[in-house]
């Protein structure tokens, strides 16, 4: 049997990151959802609202005998702004925060480091803002939300906004993608 561990991050839209970690080998499965809030079992809807406190997240499963926990925030410091609050390109609200939800005291100190290592790299001319918080509660999104971009790989926002994403991805992190 394989032992998995999960990450939960925010960068933005969850289509994005959801698309982005799909494609990392180690990874089985990336779930969209919502984190960090107040309110139980938010909705879609309330959650756009801005006044649930939670934020678009992904929650990844993977297998840390192929891809670590500091491998997969690696790749998300570089493939979201860390540096801008609460917002993503046209993409403005709490809900888009950036955001690292670790599940435990080794989650916490890795994803500390990582961004101190990211900050030092000289990555973003401005200072990163990412959250780094215990996870409270995750929550999966509605069923429409999940595996969007590879059910709509064509819907206009998929096109502008994530695509970009992927071949970012695709350039930089070749080694690290399934076949």
């Amino acid at each position: 049997m394989i032992k998995t561990e999960k990450a939960t991050l925010g960068g933005g839209c969850f289509w994005c990151i959801e698309a982005v970690f799909q494609k990392l080998k180690g990874v089985q499965s990336v779930v969209s959802g919502y984190a960090g809030g107040k309110i139980p079992n938010p909705s879609y809807e309330r959650v756009c609202s801005g006044a649930t406190g939670h934020a678009e997240v992904v929650q990844i499963t993977f297998d840390p005998a192929v891809i670590s926990y500091a491998d997969v925030l690696y790749v998300f410091w570089r493939l979201h702004d860390p540096t801008t609050l609460n917002r993503q390109g046209a993409d403005v609200g709490t809900q888009y925060r950036s955001v690292i939800f670790y599940h435990d005291e080794q989650q916490k100190e890795i994803a500390k480091r990582s961004k101190a290592e990211t900050e030092s790299a000289g990555l973003y001319p401005d200072a990163i803002v990412t959250e780094i918080s215990p996870l409270p509660e995750f929550y999966a999104a509605e069923g429409y939300h999940q595996n969007y971009y590879r059910n709509n790989p064509n819907q206009p926002y998929c096109r502008f906004v994530v695509d970009p994403k992927i071949q970012k991805l695709q350039r930089e992190f070749k080694d690290k993608l399934h076949k």
